[in-house]
C-alpha cells in the first residue's frame, strides 16, 4: 500500500495526528478514535496495523501495553511529491497577500499605485 493509500483514510489520518503529539498507548489512541468515529477497538487496531506495516508508526512493548509513535519517514515521501506543487500555491498565495495589503492600504486611506 502506498503512502497516499494509507493517508486516504480519515481514521488513519486522525491516528497520525494523535501520534504526532508523542507516544501513546494503543488504548488511548483507540479511545480518541472510537469517540470521534464510532468504530470499535478492533477496527482501530486494524488501522494501527496498517500504519505500522506501512512504516507510518512504530510500536514498542511496555509491559502489557503497546506504545505507538509516529514514524515520519513515509511523510517525507509525501512532502517530496507535494514539493512539485508548492511553487503553484506559493505564487498564488503571494498574489493574495499583495491584494490583501492593497485592501488594507485602501481602507486606511493610503494611495495604491498599482
Amino acid at each position: 500500500m502506498g503512502a497516499f493509500e494509507v493517508l486516504a483514510d480519515p481514521v488513519r489520518r486522525r491516528i497520525l495526528e494523535v501520534l504526532a503529539d508523542g507516544e501513546h498507548p494503543s488504548g488511548a489512541v483507540a479511545d480518541v478514535v472510537t469517540a470521534e468515529f464510532g468504530i470499535s477497538q478492533p477496527a482501530v487496531s486494524q488501522h494501527l496495523k496498517v500504519l505500522r506495516e506501512n512504516g507510518f508508526a512504530r510500536v514498542r512493548a511496555d509491559g502489557s501495553r503497546r506504545l505507538y509513535a509516529l514514524d515520519p519517514s513515509p511523510l517525507r515521501e509525501v512532502d517530496a511529491w507535494l514539493g512539485g506543487f508548492r511553487a503553484f500555491w506559493s505564487q498564488r498565495l503571494d498574489a493574495l497577500a499583495t491584494e490583501v495589503a492593497r485592501g488594507h492600504r485602501a481602507r486606511e486611506g493610503g494611495s495604491d499605485p498599482g
